[in-house]
């Protein structure tokens, strides 16, 4: 099990610094290839298109060729289109290639999840809460490694980073492969805490149910969205409104992260004394309030603040928001979880590319106040989904505290 651990830490650290090596350089790269950042916004919607039909044909894969062969072939995938970004091709063809790093990084993080997951059992929270913790320190690194290698002039070679390290990954999967994988038992370990004799539960899908889950998606998309955007143009607002050089604007990318990596370790536990639905409830009004606060202080130094400020507070909504939505339909966990990462994926895709044209049509404060009403529209979404989940008592008490518990 610790080499499972051990393997899913790393796929997982080169898939953060893998979704986040576009955002990290695309001040030059827009530049380079002399487009505009609404094409830049086009980069990032292939890429997580193709993310989120790999997130969706895993596990008929998985089915179909085995566990192995399709990790291998989703790190693959990585591995070739990152190296082939590093050569800077047309930018038609990096348009191309997008959908297929997209399949490799998003594939990759669904199978090594389920495979945690599947394989954990009862320490299955410990274990993800570890591997998600290097995604964030993946994302933490590369806008260090972004401006040290814009300065350097080198700013394409962040994909080749990405693509060596994903090819070192496929080598530690392909040798060191773990065992355990390998049981067919270790799927079945989340029924082994069913009593002798008892018949499983169906899951009936209830009106009240699919209303919170439609709520759950819809926070999902707005949530990822939020966050992707906000990533890959901050560098490029503190470019255009302070004058920074790109180097030094890309670093506020690290203070998000690191606050990230930071409120992740504490999110589970302020979550259970809380209850789910009042941490979400909370985090998603301060985030609105945050942005908000981008848009009436914009100088360099409340910039820097306030970035860091934002991944404490939007650190935990993803896994927290994840268990909310889990409980509102037990016995579905596969389908939900599916459900929600490509709506996730979907706007991923879409919210970038819809910031980029944006800011190309309106300058960075508007940008600022985009931000800010889509935060207000996530609280909006989270109140209609714990109104809900209330009236129904579709999530128990007991249930919301039980979010990121080890």
């Amino acid at each position: 099990m610790s080499r499972l651990v051990f393997l899913g830490c790393v796929a997982y650290l080169v898939v953060g610094i893998g979704q986040l090596a576009i955002g990290a350089v695309m001040e030059p790269m827009v530049h380079a290839y002399g487009v505009q950042y609404g094409d830049g916004g086009q980069l990032v919607m292939h890429q997580f298109l193709g993310g989120m039909a790999g997130i969706l044909c895993a596990p008929w894969l998985i089915g179909k060729y085995g566990k192995k062969f399709v990790l291998l072939l989703a790190i693959g995938f990585m591995t070739v289109a990152e190296l082939l970004y590093t050569l800077l091709p047309p930018w038609g063809i990096m348009l191309t290639i997008a959908p297929f790093a997209g399949v490799g990084l998003g594939m990759t993080e669904a199978v090594v999840g389920s495979f945690i997951i599947g394989a954990s059992g009862e320490k299955a929270n410990t274990a993800m809460s570890r591997v998600e913790t290097f995604f964030g320190v993946g994302a933490l690194l590369i806008p260090f490694a972004g401006a040290a290698l814009i300065e350097a002039g080198l700013w394409k070679l962040s994909f080749g980073i990405v693509g060596l390290l994903s090819a070192v990954t496929f080598l530690l999967w392909l040798v060191w492969w773990p065992a355990i994988l390998d049981q067919p038992a270790a799927v079945s370990a989340a029924h082994t805490e069913r009593p002798a004799g008892a018949t499983p539960a169906v899951p009936k899908l209830t009106a009240r149910m699919l209303v919170i889950l439609t709520a759950s998606a819809l926070f999902f998309m707005i949530y990822v969205g939020l966050e992707m955007s906000y990533i890959h143009y901050l560098p490029s607002l503190l470019v255009q409104t302070n004058g920074m050089v790109e180097s030094s604007a890309t670093l506020a990318l690290s203070l998000f992260w690191g606050a990230m990596v930071l409120g992740r370790l504490a999110a589970g536990q302020i979550a259970d004394r809380l209850s789910g639905a009042v941490y979400l409830l909370a985090t998603c009004l301060t985030t609105s309030i945050l942005f908000v606060l981008m848009t009436l202080f914009t100088g360099v130094l409340p910039a820097f603040v306030l970035a860091f400020a934002v991944g404490l507070t939007m650190s935990g909504m993803f896994a927290i928001a994840l268990v909310f939505a889990n409980r509102a339909a037990p016995g579905m966990t596969e389908r939900t979880t599916s459900l929600l990462m490509a709506c996730g994926g979907i706007g991923g895709a879409l919210l970038p590319k819809g910031t980029g044209w944006f800011l190309d049509q309106h300058g960075p404060e508007a940008v600022r106040w985009l931000f800010a009403g889509t935060a207000f529209l996530l609280l909006l979404v989270m109140i209609w989904a714990s109104l809900s989940a209330r009236r129904s008592n579709a999530l128990p008490a007991s249930a919301l505290m039980m979010a990121h518990k080890s």
